[in-house]
């Protein structure tokens, strides 16, 4: 009885029917698709590694890296998952950033951006580099050409990019000088000192802020103020300076011995 309307409706059977024909066609096309998707012909079996423009890959194994990526990555053509892959490659040493796109009908093409070195972390001996982003990354110094000139950095952890700030600053202060920084140490209650190009060591204590001036700055402005009164008493004597007091610094001066050792070894390498 409940089905009596519609067996004397044709314009409701009609449309039923319409209905019912579409549900299969688009069951039908669908069942195709994924029966088509899983042929061989589609398993993924090219992976296309290029740079990102304007550079070139010098720490990436490309051979190596094509086969541990085919070995991990699950799926085909259409199934496999962009973010998966791109995961996989950023995980591996030297890559920074990876993006993934699908090549028809089988391959990958991935375009990695390689990891700069700019400098060690935790010393030469470590097995940890830093970009210039303040990221740390893993990496051997015997990776490096030996045209990269590496600046030695030490700090907490996940303290990279305030690291890095701190070399930014140290190193636009003293250009009068002519000297860069070689070396960054931040301790672990946040007091730092670097070693420059020409030998001398600045500590700098803890990088304090008032609330309309950097104390450090202030100190350092000192610094150059009284610098050339210094340089006349004491010449090329100094090895430290320490930035650390109030309203004024301290100056280390080399010990006369190793002045004498310097000397005599100079005179000893002449005569030879």
């Amino acid at each position: 009885m409940l089905m009596s309307p519609l067996w004397n409706h044709p314009e409701r059977m009609q449309k039923l029917s319409r209905f019912l024909m579409r549900c299969f066609t688009v069951m039908l096309v669908v069942g195709v698709l994924v029966w088509l998707s899983q042929r061989p012909v589609f398993a993924l079996k090219q992976i296309q590694i290029e740079p990102v423009a304007g550079q070139t890959l010098k720490h990436i194994n490309r051979p190596i890296v094509k086969q541990q990526v085919l070995e991990t990555v699950h799926g085909n053509f259409f199934s496999v998952r962009l973010e998966d892959v791109k995961r996989g490659f950023e995980s591996m040493p030297w890559v920074r950033h990876a993006n993934v796109r699908r090549v028809w009908p089988n391959g990958l093409v991935v375009s990695i951006e390689e990891q700069k070195p700019f400098g060690t972390w935790g010393g030469a001996d470590s097995h940890t580099l830093i970009n210039s982003h303040g990221e740390v990354f893993a990496g051997r110094v015997s990776e490096v050409g030996e045209d990269t000139r590496l600046v030695d950095f030490y700090g907490p952890e996940d303290s990279g990019k305030e690291v890095m700030s701190l070399y930014e600053k140290a190193n636009n202060w003293f250009k009068p000088w002519g000297a860069e920084v070689t070396s960054l140490a931040l301790t672990e209650r946040y007091a730092w000192h670097v070693k420059l190009s020409n030998g001398m060591k600045v500590e700098f204590g803890r990088d304090e802020e008032s609330s309309d001036k950097n104390l450090t700055e202030e100190r350092v402005a000192r610094l150059f103020k009284y610098w050339p009164q210094v340089q006349e008493k004491w010449a090329n004597r100094i090895d430290a300076v320490d930035l650390r007091y109030a309203n004024g610094f301290a100056v280390h001066l080399a010990s006369a011995s190793l002045k004498k050792n310097e000397v005599d070894g100079k005179k000893s390498e002449q005569k030879q």
